[in-house]
């Protein structure tokens, strides 16, 4: 391993809603005027955008004392290639924490908060201020790490995709998905709105969304003794799969609605659509596989594990 001062440090930006607006409006005033004329205030826009860039001239200085380092926008991600070495910082929000993490293959990921105003910094515990004495510990692995486990999909055709809060299986429109699920000796047919399967990290995030929606219904149909949800700790051994809005007809069942997922008990789906049919992870949705008939996938726990810096 290099020494210290020599590893390398790539910090992972994304751009702001005003930037993106910019993007897509051309204009700075273009945005403006979009955003007033649908009657919401664009000062928040900006201030999250001042906000922002602050923070990244704060990262940036303390990355050129630094010396050798690299910026990389998220949509780049999918393509870049990290060294065994690299020390990685995502400049948040928390969202990007786990964009980013599900591209390392062990690397220490140090999630920076760019407005604690703003950002509830789950897995943002530092600030600019922070980093520079932090570097200096993480360099030399003075740091503690809190592992994370991860999912991963993978096709029959050797294509993988990771997920550190959670993978989606189902339809890219609003549409049924239709598939084939087994998990050891169980299988059936299913049509449904999709298929989540969530790691400990994001068993705080859409899966809990899923389950209290579900744990309300029950609740308001005077269905009793469902009890209460409790999240799983981020580096639990399995993974939760929960099947959104299964429908019974006569040729799909809806008795494998949920469970755990692990190592020696992979999760796998078979596609029945012709077209739509798609696997994203933590939201990235441009970042996909293709889910289409007769493409089979396998779901488990990925080999790889998270550590983010604490």
């Amino acid at each position: 391993m290099n020494a210290p001062a020599d590893r390398k440090v790539v910090l992972v930006t994304r751009k702001t809603r005003l930037e993106e607006l910019v993007a897509k409006y051309h204009t700075l005033q273009q945005a403006r005027f979009y955003i007033e004329h649908l009657g919401a205030d664009f000062t928040d826009y900006v201030q999250e955008n001042l906000a922002y860039a602050q923070s990244l001239q704060q990262v940036s200085t303390v990355l050129r004392d630094w010396g050798r380092h690299q910026v990389l926008d998220r949509a780049l991600l999918p393509n870049f290639l990290f060294a065994p070495d690299d020390i990685v910082i995502a400049l948040g929000p928390d969202g990007l924490v786990a964009n980013t993490m599900k591209y390392l293959e062990g690397q220490p990921l140090i999630g920076v908060n760019p407005e604690p105003s703003r950002w509830d910094g789950v897995l943002l515990p530092f600030e600019p201020v922070h980093l520079d004495a932090l570097l200096r510990d993480v360099s030399r692995e003075r740091r503690p790490t809190k592992t994370i486990t991860m999912a991963e999909a993978r096709l029959s055709d050797g294509q993988t995709l990771r997920a550190v809060n959670d993978l989606f299986i189902g339809p890219r429109s609003h549409t049924s998905a239709l598939y084939d699920i087994a998990q050891g000796d169980r299988q059936e047919q299913q049509s449904s709105s999709g298929v989540i399967v969530s790691t400990g990290l994001g068993s705080t995030a859409w899966l809990k969304s899923v389950m209290t929606g579900c744990m309300a219904l029950a609740s308001a149909a005077g269905v009793q003794g469902a009890g209460a949800y409790t999240p799983m700790r981020w580096d639990t051994d399995h993974l939760t799969f929960a099947v959104r809005e299964p429908f019974p007809t006569q040729r799909t069942q809806t008795t494998m609605v949920y469970g755990q997922v692990t190592k020696t008990a992979p999760l796998t789906l078979r596609s029945r659509m012709p077209e739509h049919g798609v696997i994203f992870s933590d939201g990235m949705e441009a970042d996909f596989l293709r889910f289409t008939a007769g493409v089979e996938v396998t779901v488990s726990v990925a080999q790889a594990q998270g550590k983010l810096v604490v």
